[in-house]
C-alpha cells in the first residue's frame, strides 16, 4: 500500500505530490471516518504563513464537508493552537497546515484526534487504505447534510490567554524573538508583554515565501546578533 503519512503527519512539495487533489482526498477519509463512528461532529483547521497553506486548507476542509462534517477554520495559528481548540471545543479532530521548519515550498498535513494528539499508527493505515486502496466507499452526505465551515476569529485570543495563565513574571526582562515569519508571528510578542517582559521582535513579517528563510530555529545566526546589539537578556528562535 502506498504511504501517505510520516513520522509527523504528511509532508511534501506543495502543489506536487501534497497537491490539492491530495488533500481533499485525505479530507474526505478522515471526514468518512469521524461520520461513521460519530455522525455529525466539527473538527478545527488551523494553518501557517506559507503561500500554499490557504489552498490546502480549502482543499482539507472541502473534502469533510463533503462528508457531512462540520469545520471550524482558525486561520493562521501556532500548531498547539489546534490542539486547544479540539479540547476547548470538544471537537472530534483537528488539522493544522504546516511542514514546521522547512522552506516555503514544502507543506504538510497533521492530523490531531479528540484528545489533541496525534493518530495512531492503526488510523493513519486506515485512512491511507480509504485514500489508495479503495477499502471503503468515501461519504457522500447528502445535499442537506453536507458540513459547514464557521470562521473562529477569536481562537488566537483564547489560546493567547491560555498561555498567559500559564505563565511566569517577565517584569524586567528583555527578550528578542524570532518568529520566522511563521505562524507565532501575531501571538508571541502578545504573550510576552502580558507576562511583563520588553520583547524586542524580528522575522514577523511573513510574506508567504519567506517562512524560515535565514530565519526562525534553523538559522540562528541573526537572532544570535540581535541579541548582542539589543542587549537583550535572551534570545527565543520559533
Amino acid at each position: 500500500m502506498a504511504k501517505l503519512f510520516g513520522t509527523d503527519g504528511i509532508r511534501g512539495i506543495a502543489g506536487e505530490w501534497l497537491s490539492s487533489q491530495m488533500a481533499l482526498d485525505f479530507g474526505l477519509a478522515v471526514g468518512t471516518q469521524i461520520k461513521k463512528k460519530w455522525g455529525r461532529a466539527t473538527v478545527a483547521i488551523g494553518r501557517d504563513t506559507r503561500v500554499s497553506s490557504s489552498m490546502l486548507e480549502a482543499a482539507v476542509a472541502a473534502g469533510l464537508c463533503n462528508a457531512g462534517v462540520d469545520v471550524n477554520l482558525l486561520g493562521v495559528v501556532p500548531t498547539p493552537a489546534v490542539s486547544f481548540a479540539v479540547l476547548k471545543g470538544k471537537l472530534k479532530g483537528g488539522v493544522m497546515i504546516s511542514a514546521s521548519h522547512n522552506s516555503f515550498e514544502f507543506n504538510g498535513i497533521k492530523f490531531f484526534n479528540g484528545n489533541g494528539y496525534k493518530l495512531s499508527d492503526a488510523v493513519e493505515n486506515e485512512i491511507e487504505a480509504i485514500i489508495f486502496e479503495e477499502a471503503e466507499s468515501p461519504l457522500n452526505a447528502e445535499p442537506e447534510n453536507v458540513g459547514r465551515c464557521i470562521e473562529k476569529e477569536n481562537c488566537l485570543e483564547d489560546y493567547a490567554e491560555f498561555l498567559i495563565k500559564l505563565g511566569t513574571n517577565l517584569e524586567g526582562k528583555k527578550i528578542a524573538i524570532d518568529c520566522a515569519n511563521g505562524a507565532s508571528y501575531i501571538i508571541a510578542k502578545k504573550v510576552l508583554e502580558s507576562l511583563g517582559a520588553n520583547v524586542l521582535v524580528i522575522g514577523n513579517t511573513p510574506n508567504g515565501i519567506n517562512i524560515n528563510k535565514d530565519c526562525g530555529s534553523t538559522h540562528i545566526e541573526g537572532l544570535q546578533k540581535f541579541v548582542v546589539e539589543s542587549k537583550a537578556d535572551f534570545g527565543l528562535a520559533f
